[in-house]
């Protein structure tokens, strides 16, 4: 065999070896215990014979052998799930799951909605009856056979009507999440599910959103209503009795207008809660339709202020991790 002969076979070798490399680690099979690179990935999902897309971020530290918390994260109406990994949270909960070893997923809502429990008449997830809560469900399960999910530690917040869908999440797959975190969200008013074990939730809502009032009442966008939700109060309200906590919370905090944008903030937490669960109210004072210290998405005249006084991401997180499922 000449020279050049045996170059050609070691190249084609050479060759072969990096593209097996590339379809092992592009396929994630579970059987396989090694780290993945870090980076955000689109895929889909058929649910009763629907494509669903969503986004996946694995941290570069995710090991088989090490199970790992899941946070979903829920975008607004009108939103997607990329945009509110990119734009919206300003890509801080990608950096979080690096720092702190979780993977996130960033789902889509058909057609831009998620059927959150409301009676919004404008709204196709709504009229359609979409079964959000089955796909969240299905979400969770495949990527628990796909990776190494902590089962007690499967987390889901979202901002408007993801914050809503969180909600209904919390009722009817509380035997699956531990917490949720709702931003500038209240529950339907008309909403009948309950759950059947305690979740932990935490609540951020500004005292000034045009969009969800944070008394109550009807949403209403560009003159349109979609809809009726409770009260924050009412919403708290539902927590409490249903985790069978404290009705006085155990620890009030206030943070006066630290990030000088005319915004503060009055901290709640309610305790003594059954299964070690709490309820957590950030009443943003001034505050709008915003993620906190997040992107401001439309002008000031339309949603409100972004509130610099705290960084809702992280509070999220640490709220999370502070309370599995026990």
């Amino acid at each position: 065999m000449n020279t050049t002969h045996k170059k050609l076979i070691s190249l084609w070798a050479s060759s072969l070896i990096i593209l097996s490399t590339l379809f092992v680690s592009n396929c994630r099979t579970p059987d396989h215990d090694q780290k993945y690179q870090s980076k955000s990935e689109r895929l889909v999902m058929l649910h009763k014979n629907k494509k669903r897309n969503y986004s996946i971020y694995i941290p570069v530290s995710y090991e088989r052998h090490k199970p790992l918390p899941l946070v979903i994260v829920l975008h607004g109406g009108g939103g997607t799930g990329k945009g509110m990994e990119e734009t919206l949270t300003l890509g801080e909960w990608n950096s979080l799951a690096d720092k702190n070893g979780f993977v996130v997923v960033y789902p889509d809502g058909i057609k831009k909605r998620w059927n959150d429990g409301r009676t919004d008449i404008r709204s196709y997830a709504h009229n359609q009856n979409i079964d959000d809560v089955g796909f969240i469900s299905s979400l969770i399960d495949q990527l628990s056979s796909e990776l190494n999910i902590d089962q007690q530690r499967i987390y889901a917040t979202g901002i408007s009507n993801g914050g809503m869908m969180s909600f209904r999440l919390a009722c009817q797959l509380s035997h699956k999440i531990a917490a949720i975190a709702a931003v500038t969200a209240s529950m339907s008013e008309t909403f009948s599910y309950e759950p059947s074990t305690p979740v932990s939730v935490l609540i951020i809502n500004g005292t000034e959103d045009p969009l969800v009032p944070y008394n109550g009442g009807e949403i209403r966008l560009m003159r349109r209503t979609h809809g009726k939700v409770k009260s924050t109060s009412d919403t708290i309200f539902f927590w409490l009795t249903h985790n069978k906590c404290d009705h006085t919370p155990s620890q009030i905090n206030r943070f006066n207008n630290i990030g000088g944008d005319g915004t503060s903030v009055n901290h709640k937490i309610y305790r003594n809660c059954q299964q070690k669960t709490e309820v957590i109210l950030y009443t943003i004072e001034g505050g709008g339709h915003t993620w906190p210290q997040g992107f401001q998405y439309l002008p000031e005249g339309l949603i409100g202020k972004t509130s610099q006084e705290i960084d809702a991401t992280s509070t999220i997180w640490i709220f999370f991790k502070n309370h599995p499922k026990f």
